[in-house]
């Protein structure tokens, strides 16, 4: 089981070149049941990450290009009255699929986001008095450009927590970006992913199975105990204002353990809950206003509490 998944990821770096952190950042979010946040420029193959993922495994994708004027039941679906039957008839929005892309979260209202994020929670939609479970893999990636404010509504905390991770695609490199360019010279276009023959190389239902092996990963209680000392760690930061909340913990267990199962182990190690603690904690820690005026980042906070909490031997 876990080769197809590393075939799964050595086929995304082969055909999106030097992302390959990013990659394996969605992969281990996909085994951890947790929703993600891409942060980057435009032009950065976030879309096409996430459209070749959902290929490779034969799930169902649905894209909402998310704009100002995008309403909850534009994502849910709404209740039409049909003249035929003369009775109200449900048409599901496309949030019900099985990978659903949000491109630009943050260019849409507040009320949109909430109905798009309770649905991601509760895995489920309640539609005139009925409710609706959503697919057994419902799984969601968001989409923002960091660059630009006007027009646009931040995630407000609460919400932003119930995403497992935030991965920051950066530009490639540019040995990376050569490869791209060679790419597109011998016949690759990412608007059109048909010519590429692809051949699902996992299914949903195994992807479903894989998680349950997740869940079998050990824990052993020293380690444990070293990621509750981290989380609390950010709670009691004399420049955080915000620390990691209960469900930031059970996220980062559960990313610990499809990390090891990644790696082929039966066991989460100290690194493993390292490995996990920038993309996991940089989306839910807030500075102190004094400490963005003394110009300190998340990045450094997190890199001095994976500093000073003791890492068991």
């Amino acid at each position: 089981m876990k080769e197809l998944f590393h075939s799964l990821q050595q086929r995304l770096n082969e055909i999106v070149v030097g992302q390959g952190a990013i990659a394996q950042g969605l992969i281990v979010a996909l085994l951890a049941e947790g929703h993600v946040i891409l942060e980057g420029v435009p032009g950065t193959a976030k879309t096409l990450l996430v459209k070749l993922l959902a290929r490779l495994m034969a799930a169902e994708f649905r894209r909402i290009q998310l704009t100002p004027d995008i309403l909850p039941a534009d994502i849910l679906g709404t209740s039409i009255f049909d003249f035929n039957s003369r009775t109200f008839r449900l048409r599901k929005g496309p949030i019900f699929t099985q990978v659903l892309l949000a491109d630009e979260i943050n260019r849409t209202p507040p009320k949109t986001q909430a109905a798009l994020l309770e649905a991601m929670e509760e895995r489920q939609v309640t539609l005139d008095g009925t409710t609706l479970p959503l697919s057994g893999l419902f799984w969601t990636v968001a989409t923002q450009n960091p660059l630009e404010f006007e027009g646009t509504y931040p995630l407000p905390e609460a919400q932003l927590d119930r995403f497992l991770f935030k991965l920051v695609v950066p530009y490639p490199e540019a040995t990376s970006e050569r490869r791209m360019l060679e790419n597109v010279l011998a016949g690759f276009e990412a608007r059109n992913l048909d010519q590429l023959n692809l051949e699902p190389l996992i299914t949903v239902e195994q992807v479903l199975a894989a998680r349950q092996q997740v869940r079998q990963v050990h824990v052993e209680p020293a380690v444990l105990d070293y990621l509750l000392a981290l989380v609390q760690a950010t709670r009691q930061h004399s420049e955080l204002l915000l620390g990691a909340s209960p469900r930031a913990a059970v996220g980062w267990l559960r990313a610990t353990q499809a990390q090891a199962w990644l790696e082929d182990r039966t066991y989460v190690t100290p690194e493993d809950v390292k490995a996990i603690a920038t993309p996991l904690l940089q989306h839910r820690l807030i500075l102190k206003p004094e400490a963005q005026l003394d110009g300190i980042t998340i990045s450094q906070v997190i890199q001095s509490i994976l500093t000073k909490v003791a890492v068991p031997r």
